[in-house]
């Protein structure tokens, strides 16, 4: 999982006889279906549980994963069982299937690796490089290197490693390689690209799950997956997720490339900074919000994450996180204007719930004013319902040594663009079930 959050996505790729090259481009595009953990496509898919019980599950994973989030600005600030979505994508020649966590805040791609000196429990097949014939090793003195952001030296060792910690001491080390990744789509064919860089993890110790294999990176950084695709597909990902717990059979997409275009009435954009401290996260500028035509509120905490951006976005995490003074003007605003009875979380995660056995309750003008976008948020990206008679806010205070982070509840039926080339950020309005 990468310096912070993610995206967390479990893609199914099935494999088929066409295989289309990267070199297919530029700007090739494709998609693949997102999966979420508790999904029945999952491998994390517990079926006795219901659908309370995995509410409450990913909202405390959301919390716990967020508490003490920052605590050392060398290692990547995130809890390695965070993200709410799976990636399935296969590595090597001839292709060997893995199941990752897929990050927005993580730069590397990587995945454990016999011989496994010290590993976590996985219950699926390891990666063997040995078996792949397109897997080299990379020199200490190439350039592809330096992706690891670590200070290499040719007089030490003659092969490049990578190693990296997580904020819950969680840790991955091994071998930097370059090996051919492929992905399926959801048009049947298959992508390939070659010589991408990626660790082999012989040292991964940690709350790793046990259904997964490692880390796929779609942060900012040079060595995650959309920065190695290139001008093959433009710089550009996108994606639709639909309401938890989505019962009409649609599934969330993944887009690349001309595929991931975010344009048309409703679209609008916002620019996505570089945080100076936190150089992989997608970081905004969250101007405002506003609850009503006549209550706005502004934050005047400063952010951790320095310079303009004062939030990043994160598919990963399901709560939205707001300075502790924002949170709560915005949340007593919303209180103020629902005619519900206030009452408890039953599983006293959240602040903010209200008593309705029924969906028909209506909610103020809500929007998110970001740098050059505004949103307007719908019922199902502000409320959540926790119990057959409770629905709670879902968006919670970051207090001063945490990060704020726009969670994937707020996400919920907007098509979200990145374009990594021209460092901006598309939201548009969408039936993500129907797509």
């Amino acid at each position: 999982m990468a310096p912070i959050f993610s995206l967390v996505i479990v893609i199914i790729f099935l494999i088929s006889t066409a295989v289309v090259s990267a070199a297919t481009g530029p700007d090739y595009g494709f998609t693949v279906e997102l999966i979420h953990r508790d999904s029945p496509k999952s491998p994390m898919y517990n079926p006795l549980e219901n659908h309370y019980h995995r509410v409450a599950d990913t909202l405390r994973r959301s919390i716990s994963h967020n508490t003490g989030l920052v605590t050392n600005t060398v290692e990547a600030p995130i809890y390695n069982n965070r993200g709410e979505y799976l990636m399935k994508l296969s590595v090597g020649t001839p292709p060997f299937p893995i199941i990752a966590v897929a990050d927005t805040g993580s730069d590397i791609i990587w995945t454990q690796c016999e011989p496994c000196t010290n590993c976590y429990q996985q219950d699926l097949p390891m990666f063997n490089p040995s078996k792949s014939t397109t897997y080299r090793k990379v020199s200490c003195s190439s350039p592809v290197c330096s992706f690891t952001g670590e200070d290499n030296s040719c007089s030490f060792k003659p092969d490049c490693t990578y190693s990296i910690s997580y904020g819950d001491n969680s840790h991955s080390q091994g071998d930097f390689a370059v090996d051919t990744l492929t992905m399926g789509s959801t048009s049947g064919r298959v992508v390939a690209f070659p010589r991408t860089a990626i660790g082999c993890g012989h040292d991964n110790a940690g709350s790793f799950d046990a259904n997964v294999s490692g880390i796929v990176g779609l942060g900012l950084g040079p060595a995650s997956l959309i920065k190695q695709m290139g001008s093959a597909v433009g710089g550009k990902f996108s994606y639709c997720l639909t309401p938890i717990g989505n019962d009409d059979g649609g599934s969330n997409k993944l887009n690349f490339g001309s595929n991931a275009n975010v344009s048309g009435s409703g679209a609008v954009s916002t620019p996505i900074y570089i945080s100076d401290k936190f150089k992989s996260f997608y970081s905004l500028k969250l101007k405002a919000v506003s609850v009503g035509r006549n209550n706005t509120f502004y934050s005047t905490a400063n952010s951790i994450l320095g310079g303009k951006a004062n939030i990043i976005i994160d598919s990963g995490t399901t709560l939205t996180l707001l300075p502790v003074d924002l949170y709560h003007n915005f949340a007593k605003a919303i209180s103020n204007s629902i005619n519900l009875q206030r009452t408890d979380d039953p599983n006293q995660f959240l602040e903010y719930c209200f008593e309705t056995t029924t969906d028909d309750y209506k909610v103020p003008f809500i929007a998110m004013h970001f740098e050059g976008a505004n949103l307007r948020l719908q019922r199902e990206n502000v409320l959540i319902r926790v119990s057959d008679n409770v629905i709670c806010l879902a968006f919670a205070g970051a207090q001063d040594n945490d990060i704020s982070i726009y969670g994937n509840i707020a996400q919920i039926n907007f098509l979200v663009g990145y374009d990594v080339t021209n460092m901006s950020l598309s939201f548009k309005p969408m039936n993500c079930v129907a797509m």
